[in-house]
């Protein structure tokens, strides 16, 4: 029969991080996952290269976490970032860091990241089990074992749940944990999608469809016409909306989709303001005002957009550039400062890159991650209900909620 003090459930990023640290502080760990491989969400993050934190103080991490980062102080400033990057250095993964503080290998492969933490436990004697976990069992309220999909009880001390959220169902994330940490009392705050595609009212961008666009920046606001998110990037119109770097930065803003409307603007000329960009059309129609307004703007804009601008422009293609009156100039650059898109909400919460929601923080200790309600039972990772921006904040997030809860689990059986 299988036994040990600490029992980890969920061997992606959070879960491994936490039955390394419940190892490094003297527990026996067993590491349940029925994945045959670790870390199988790890291999697509950052495009296959694996963002792992940001290059920031612990207090740059809670500022990029729009929802409960109070709770988050005590692990972040336990672990962070500049303690990921030497523990990460130290497991033989070199680093570098690029734009905007974003830390990845130095490989450019996630596979190096898995790889080290994988031989890391396998060297320190992490017992890994290829099963499910079905139910968590309790003696007198607090946790003393864990039922499996064979119908085996595992008995031990303390238990981390590290399962995940509902985000990329294929790699695992099937929110098993959500409805075990439910059948015993525990809180779970509405589940959605952060950090994912938008689907747009209306169908301009699936006449765009596939067309990238880079060095834009896109704006979204709210029904007050608040603006609630601008950055520069790239992003990407798709048969149902926008994708991208930038959508999924922006869908993590926009945290009400049932009370509030929100609105995007793409400006596609960033670089220039109103009277710049006024200037440069200027500019070309005289130089080429004879020739028809749709082959004129191929200087300004990519092909596939401008039958389009025209449309929403009411500019016939076929009109000579010198033809083109002050009034339509001025609706094309108001158009192309900010091209509009009506957002109806976001794609699935299986296309999101994390999930927002999940336990509630209230119930949980934020210095241990322990359960107020169950003893012996901490958890980690996006199971809680903490989510964070893009840039490697939501994988510093794994790494911290998992060394906390790995540490405290330990800490905790060496007092039972």
């Amino acid at each position: 029969m299988a036994q040990a003090t600490v029992v980890v459930i969920g061997g992606g990023a959070a879960g491994m991080m936490a039955a390394l640290g419940a190892r490094e502080k003297g527990a026996s760990v067993i590491l349940l996952e029925p994945n045959e491989k670790l870390g199988r969400k790890l291999y697509i993050t950052g495009k296959g290269r694996c963002n792992l934190t940001n290059d920031c103080s612990p207090q740059e991490v809670l500022q990029h976490v729009p929802h409960n980062s109070r709770f988050l102080n005590s692990a972040v400033n336990r672990f962070p970032p500049s303690a990921v990057k030497e523990y990460f250095e130290s497991l033989g993964v070199p680093l570098k860091t690029e734009r905007g503080g974003r830390v990845f290998p130095r490989s450019d492969k996630s596979a190096d990241v898995i790889d080290a933490l994988f031989f890391t436990l396998k060297r320190r004697q992490v017992k890994l089990l290829h099963r499910r976990a079905i139910r968590l069992v309790t003696e007198n309220g607090s946790l003393s074992g864990v039922e499996t999909d064979d119908g085996e009880i595992i008995p031990c001390t303390a238990a981390v749940l590290a399962t995940g959220g509902i985000s990329y169902p294929l790699t695992g994330s099937t929110g098993d944990g959500f409805r075990l940490a439910e059948t015993l009392d525990h809180t779970i705050m509405p589940l959605r999608g952060s950090l994912v595609p938008l689907e747009e009212e209306g169908e301009l961008c699936s006449r765009l469809q596939g067309l990238s666009l880079r060095n834009v920046v896109f704006t979204v606001k709210d029904q007050k016409r608040k603006v609630i998110f601008q950055e520069q990037g790239e992003l990407l119109f798709t048969h149902f909306g926008l994708s991208g770097p930038l959508v999924l930065s922006a869908s993590a803003h926009m945290r009400d989709f049932q009370g509030n409307q929100y609105r995007g603007l793409i400006d596609l000329k960033p670089a220039l303001d109103p009277e710049q960009l006024d200037a440069r059309l200027l500019r070309e129609f005289a130089g080429q005002s004879n020739k028809a307004i749709h082959n004129v703007l191929e200087g300004v804009l990519p092909r596939s957009m401008i039958s389009l601008v025209l449309e929403l422009c009411d500019i016939a293609g076929e009109t000579q550039a010198n033809a083109v009156t002050k009034k339509a100039r001025r609706r094309l650059v108001e158009l192309l400062k900010g091209f509009p898109i009506a957002i109806r909400g976001p794609r699935p919460a299986a296309e999101a890159i994390v999930t927002a929601g999940g336990v509630k923080t209230g119930e949980i200790e934020p210095g241990t991650m322990m359960s107020k309600k169950v003893p012996g039972l901490f958890f980690a990772g996006e199971i809680i209900d903490v989510d964070a921006y893009t840039g490697g904040f939501n994988l510093q997030i794994a790494w911290c909620t998992g060394k906390t809860a790995g540490e405290s689990a330990a800490a905790y059986c060496r007092k039972e």
